[in-house]
């Protein structure tokens, strides 16, 4: 299971670096919406690994958090300034 969240770290790195380098918001956008889902699975795993079920509940909200902001920023970029 430790390994799992290494590598799930690993390619947390890589989605920075290509949100960093990402030519278009669209991109970046995408990227984000990768990285939240691997902190998403870092934070069940750990859960899964210490038996802490708070922290289940705090993933649901990390998600709902992170859909939300999604929404509003792809509204923000799509409406040029306006949502």
């Amino acid at each position: 299971m430790e390994y799992f969240l290494g590598i799930l770290g690993a390619l947390g790195i890589v989605v920075i670096v290509r949100m960093i380098q990402g030519p278009t918001i669209w991109e970046r956008l995408l990227t984000f919406n990768q990285l939240s889902s691997k902190i998403t699975i870092s934070i069940v795993m750990m859960g899964i690994i210490t038996s802490q079920s708070f922290l289940l509940d705090i993933a649901i909200v990390y998600t709902l958090l992170s859909f939300i902001s999604n929404v509003l920023i792809a509204r923000f970029v799509r409406d040029k300034g306006g949502i």
